[in-house]
């Protein structure tokens, strides 16, 4: 009940706040968890969530249609396992059911949350948000976090998955209708485009480079462009796509093997139904029952 009582406080509170615009975003707790790699998490207070989960879905009724099919990240009927059963479609038509070889130029942004930056954004953002005080509301959360300066928007707001998504989109449109990239996905920072064509793949990396340098102050990972054959495998979203089969990525396999216990053995299967894992996960099993 006291619960209960301090949290109608807290809206009464807001609503009076965004009222009389003295609504100040605060500061974040930050924490480090490994998924997979060591990631800076800033979680806010249940006051400022509050604003995010209204601002996210604001957002996502004005943008969503906005975007491009073969976006996968933080939407609605899209994800991981989407993205990479498209990536087989694609597959599938480009070799003619796997009759035919052909390429994948794989990329992903340098330092993506970190380095987006906070004029574009706004700037992107006032292109459709003609209210003022949405407007308002959504600068002081994006100005609200820095990593540099005027740069970097917070992993663990809600928000910020769908500026991520609002950014890129002017890459995704770029690439799609600019540069007539036929398959293509993107999954956050990371993305695909697949053709039988080695050297239009490779024509390409400069252009994007320039665009997101431009347009969008980023640029790509120098170290993560790569380009290879369809029956080589693709490494996408923790699977490697092959022409008659999927398989799980051997780091993501090893890590499976080293954190499995009989609290997330659920959730590991689950990511199991997704490629060729009989042999997998049978040794998965093998393993706890001998634990």
């Amino acid at each position: 009940m006291e619960f209960e009582f301090n949290l109608e406080d807290n809206i009464f509170q807001l609503y009076q706040e965004l009222r009389n615009k003295t609504y100040k975003h605060s500061k974040y707790t930050s924490f480090y968890i490994q998924d997979p790699k060591l990631r800076h998490i800033h979680k806010a207070t249940i006051h400022d969530r509050i604003i995010h989960h209204l601002i996210s879905k604001y957002l996502n009724q004005i943008y969503d249609k906005t975007f491009i099919f073969d976006s996968y990240s933080c939407r609605l009927n899209k994800g991981t396992h989407k993205a990479v059963n498209r990536l087989k479609k694609f597959s599938l038509k480009q070799s003619k059911n796997n009759k035919i070889n052909f390429y994948c130029l794989k990329c992903d942004i340098k330092k993506f949350f970190d380095s987006i930056d906070h004029k574009i954004l706004i700037g992107i953002l006032k292109q459709k948000i003609k209210d003022k005080d949405i407007s308002w509301l959504i600068t002081e959360i994006i100005n609200s976090f820095q990593k540099d300066r005027n740069k970097g928007i917070p992993l663990g707001n809600l928000t910020s998955q769908h500026f991520a998504n609002i950014y890129l989109n002017e890459l995704d449109q770029f690439i799609k209708h600019k540069l007539r990239a036929g398959y293509y996905i993107r999954y956050t920072d990371d993305f695909v485009i697949l053709d039988k064509n080695k050297e239009f793949l490779e024509e390409l990396i400069i252009p994007i480079n320039n665009f997101l340098k431009n347009k969008l102050n980023l640029c790509l990972h120098p170290d993560k462009i790569i380009i290879r054959k369809y029956n080589q495998g693709i490494d996408f979203l923790g699977y490697v796509t092959l022409p008659y089969h999927r398989v799980l990525r051997t780091k993501t396999k090893r890590r499976m093997f080293k954190r499995v216990n009989h609290k997330n053995l659920q959730s590991y299967l689950g990511v199991l139904k997704h490629c060729n894992s009989y042999k997998l996960e049978k040794k998965l099993l093998k393993l706890l029952t001998h634990d």
